[in-house]
């Protein structure tokens, strides 16, 4: 169920109610949706953003082009931990460079662990994302509410939106996945090596160091037979060497057909 429609943070003081009749020029709504409860007490909801014709959002690794989503829980009421599930994005084209997310609609689920389990979350969130069209623009979206529904069966749209995550490893028929580490002029140079079957059409590789302030460029892919080779360069925004843990590399490649998610990668 809907619990609350949300506004940009400069809106925020408006009532709820009166939101999406008074600022439909705004390019992106966003509603926090109670969903079900877990055997183990972890509550299930979702957030879903809802974008103007035209616009598009982000994906939690943007691209070049992109503005990466952030998520701050301050204030929030018997929250213990929130992981957030990405459904498959798609690869858009902007100004020449890439850039990787969603369209009209996307619905982000939100797996909620309650510090006192059985009761109510009550959920204070501000979520920074960029949406674009001809511009790009950042908007800070105030997202309150509640999670307490008695529920224990799944709620159909938050089930559908997990159903759209990319396939792990062992699901997409994935093997061993290496890595070569060199030293560039800024950074490094990773070359890896995915060996998986094709994921359909022109793939695109997403990789990720598992450090937020390394930034990856955007990665060459190409396939031969089983075998996808993809090279990208990591730089960090500080000073200083540039030490990268193995286990904590992710590499998501996105085909025509569907998307695969790969975790860490051995010496080559």
């Amino acid at each position: 169920m809907i619990k609350s429609i949300l506004c940009a943070a400069a809106l925020s003081t408006c009532p709820v109610a009166l939101f999406a009749d008074m600022h439909t020029d705004l390019p992106v709504k966003a509603e926090l949706m109670d969903g079900w409860q877990k055997a183990d007490g972890t509550r299930i909801g979702a957030i879903r953003l809802t974008l103007a014709d035209g616009w598009k959002t982000y994906w939690r690794a943007p691209g070049d082009a992109g503005i990466p989503p952030s998520f701050a829980w301050k204030g929030s009421r018997n929250l213990s931990g929130v992981a957030v599930s990405w459904p498959t994005p798609k690869v858009f084209g902007q100004n020449g460079m890439r850039s990787v997310g969603y369209a009209n609609q996307v619905t982000l689920p939100l797996s909620v662990a309650a510090k006192q389990a059985g009761k109510p979350v009550k959920i204070n969130l501000e979520m920074e994302i960029g949406v674009c069209k001809d511009i790009c623009v950042p908007q800070t979206l105030k997202i309150k509410g509640v999670l307490d529904s008695a529920n224990t069966s799944p709620v159909p749209a938050i089930a559908a939106a997990l159903a759209e995550r990319p396939y792990s490893a062992h699901e997409a028929g994935a093997q061993a996945t290496t890595c070569n580490l060199t030293p560039s002029e800024d950074g490094l140079t990773i070359t890896a090596t995915l060996r998986l079957p094709s994921t359909g059409g022109s793939e695109h590789v997403v990789i990720e160091a598992g450090r937020a302030d390394v930034w990856v460029s955007e990665a060459t892919a190409q396939r031969r037979g089983n075998t996808l080779t993809t090279q990208a360069e990591m730089v960090t925004n500080g000073s200083g060497p540039l030490a990268l843990d193995r286990s904590a590399i992710r590499f998501t490649v996105l085909g025509s057909s569907h998307a695969v998610d790969l975790r860490g990668c051995s010496p080559d």
